[in-house]
């Protein structure tokens, strides 16, 4: 029993760091450990250091900060009007003119915060060969347009006001190289103005916004990305004017008011036709009506037909060197891979896809874009949001880039080494 006390006796008198130091330095020899360890105090004046002096800048972490796009400058731009930029993000939170699924006025948000892991400093892209950061342009977030929940006709009037605005403001580069020549050589005024893309929001979004562009460059070709033709009348029931409003029904209204030129273009249609009981082929009324607003069709199966390239090559030619607009609904991707949208069609380009085909249209004489119909309430651990987030990067190299990018080099020859 006695060896036993003894031990234990032993084992606490080396567990105590104080005694062992003691044994080992005498008394007053003694450091307490906390000192040892303190790397708080400053050197000169004993307090401890602020996080600035010890850290350094308050950086924000993909996860963290304030919600803007790609972590850019943001700034309300519609009310500070000493705002500067040669390129503004701008969410157009409207949704109530959709036919089925609703939520897309989340889809600015959806959008923004599927873009936190991307930043100014790592912009670089394989496939672009730049960082759009870094080709001398301003590019920041201005926002979202208050648009009104409860009335259509003025929420269509907001956006157009919102967007006329910005279209307004002088551009911020005074390099006249970091700036595109398209908005000088196409605005009716002769001078350069910013270029805005828009993060829907339902389609319609896309009304007030050629209203704003033909006020500065006349009427437009559109390219347009989506399952759906969206160059429809009028649907079924119509009663009032504004009814007449719908994200199905901007671009035949567009075509009324003399937004657009006669050389537009669909890519990825998949939806189904309405048939015209007089035609010998089934879906001839929707198709005829489509071509007399200004049309061609490029459909989802053309590009296992045709392949990327020819689809390229088809967009190129039909909008030739006219002044571009470019909109895009997220439900041209295929819904398995990008299912947070109010209007699903199965059998949809891959993301993969559309982004190739995004590179191949650098070049044209771009004036905007946006893209729209992005529906969060509908996504699955964000896929959606983050492809919506990676085409908008997509989208600054494109407005930017005088030419699509040619393909990186490949791996070296195999060699027969036998």
């Amino acid at each position: 029993m006695f060896k036993l006390l003894s031990l234990v006796a032993l084992v606490l008198h080396l567990a105590n760091p104080a005694l062992v130091l003691s044994h080992r330095h005498g008394h007053h020899d003694q450091t307490p450990l906390a000192d040892v360890h303190d790397f708080t105090a400053k050197p000169d004046s004993g307090s401890p250091p602020t996080w600035l002096e010890k850290y350094g800048q308050q950086i924000d972490q993909p996860f963290s900060g304030p919600l803007s796009f790609s972590h850019l400058p943001y700034s309300r731009c519609l009310e500070d009007e000493t705002t500067r930029f040669d390129i503004a993000v701008l969410g157009m939170p409207f949704d109530t003119a959709v036919t089925y699924r609703p939520g897309a006025r989340f889809g600015p948000y959806a959008i923004r915060s599927g873009s936190r892991r991307q930043r100014e400093t790592r912009g670089y892209t394989l496939s672009w060969q730049n960082n759009p950061y870094e080709l001398g342009s301003k590019i920041m977030d201005c926002g979202d347009v208050p648009v009104n929940p409860f009335d259509n006709a003025l929420a269509v009037d907001q956006m157009e006001v919102a967007y006329s605005t910005l279209l307004a403001r002088p551009v911020a580069s005074s390099d006249s190289t970091a700036l595109s020549p398209v908005s000088a050589r196409f605005a009716k005024d002769g001078k350069q103005h910013p270029r805005i893309v828009s993060l829907g929001g339902d389609h319609t979004i896309v009304l007030p916004i050629l209203r704003s562009l033909n006020k500065v460059y006349g009427p437009v070709s559109v390219i347009h990305f989506d399952a759906h033709l969206d160059t429809w009348p009028a649907y079924p029931g119509t009663s009032t004017e504004q009814s007449r409003v719908t994200h199905g029904t901007f671009f035949y209204l567009a075509r009324e008011e003399g937004l657009m030129t006669n050389t537009s273009i669909h890519a990825g249609i998949r939806c189904k036709l309405a048939a015209d009981v007089a035609a010998a082929l089934q879906g001839m009324a929707d198709l005829e009506n489509d071509v007399s607003v200004g049309f061609q069709l490029i459909s989802t199966d053309d590009i296992d037909d045709y392949g990327v390239a020819a689809v390229i090559k088809r967009i190129r030619d039909r909008v030739g060197d006219s002044p571009v607009y470019l909109s895009l609904d997220i439900d041209v991707i295929d819904p398995g891979l990008a299912p947070a949208t109010g209007t699903p069609e199965a059998g949809g380009w891959t993301t993969r896809e559309v982004k190739r085909i995004i590179r191949g249209l650098a070049g044209l004489n771009f004036v905007g874009a946006d893209i729209v119909e992005v529906s969060p309430a509908y996504d699955n651990a964000e896929i959606t949001g983050i492809a919506a987030a990676d085409i908008v990067h997509d989208f600054l190299s494109m407005l930017l880039s005088s030419a699509p990018p040619t393909p990186h080099s490949m791996w070296a020859p195999a060699k027969d080494e036998l």
